[in-house]
C-alpha cells in the first residue's frame, strides 16, 4: 500500500487530462444507471480495500466541518462549541470551518479515529463515490484520485464500465 501511495499523486496527474474530458462527458449525459453503478463500483472496491492501511485522507487533507458536526464532536469531547472551534479549528478563505492543521489531531498512531463515532460528514462520505448525482462532483472525484487509492482504483473501474 505504501508504494502505491507514493507513487498516487503522479499516476492521478497522469491520468488527469483524461479524467476531466471524461467528467465533462458524464455530466453533460450522465447513464440512467450510474449511482446504482458507481454504488456498485464503491462496495467491490471497499471489500478490497482497508482505510485502516492507508488513513491518507486524514494525514494529507482535512474536512470541512458543519455547524452541526461542531456541535456533535464538542459535545462528545465535552466542550462548548465554541472552544472546539478555537482549539482545533480555523475558517479557510471559503469562509469554512477547517483542521488548523494536518495529519488530522483526531487520527490515532494506529490509523484509527479518535472520534470515529461522531467523526465530521465530510469524513463518513469520503471519497464519495457512492453519492447520489455522482455525475455533480466531478471535479472533487478526480482531486480525490491523487489521496485516496480506492478513489483512484474506482474511477478506472468506472471508466472501464461506462466508456465514454
Amino acid at each position: 500500500m505504501q508504494d502505491f501511495l507514493k507513487q498516487l499523486p503522479q499516476l492521478a496527474n497522469d491520468k488527469k487530462a483524461e479524467n476531466k474530458k471524461y467528467f465533462a462527458k458524464l455530466k453533460k449525459k450522465p447513464p440512467k444507471d450510474l449511482d446504482y453503478v458507481m454504488q456498485e463500483l464503491h462496495d467491490e472496491e471497499f471489500e478490497r480495500t482497508d482505510c485502516l492501511t492507508c488513513a491518507n485522507c486524514c494525514k494529507t487533507t482535512g474536512p470541512l466541518f458543519t455547524n452541526a458536526d461542531i456541535e456533535r464532536i464538542a459535545k462528545h469531547l465535552k466542550l462548548k462549541p465554541q472552544q472546539f472551534v478555537e482549539t482545533y479549528l480555523r475558517v479557510d478563505e471559503d469562509n469554512d470551518h477547517v483542521l488548523q492543521e494536518v495529519p488530522c489531531t483526531f487520527l490515532g498512531h494506529d490509523n484509527y479515529c479518535l472520534i470515529y463515532e461522531v467523526r465530521p460528514k465530510a469524513c463518513r462520505e469520503y471519497p464519495h463515490t457512492d453519492r447520489k448525482k455522482f455525475h455533480q462532483i466531478g471535479n472533487l472525484t478526480i482531486k480525490n484520485t491523487a489521496i485516496c487509492p480506492a478513489a483512484y482504483n474506482i474511477v478506472e473501474a468506472m471508466k472501464a464500465r461506462l466508456p465514454k
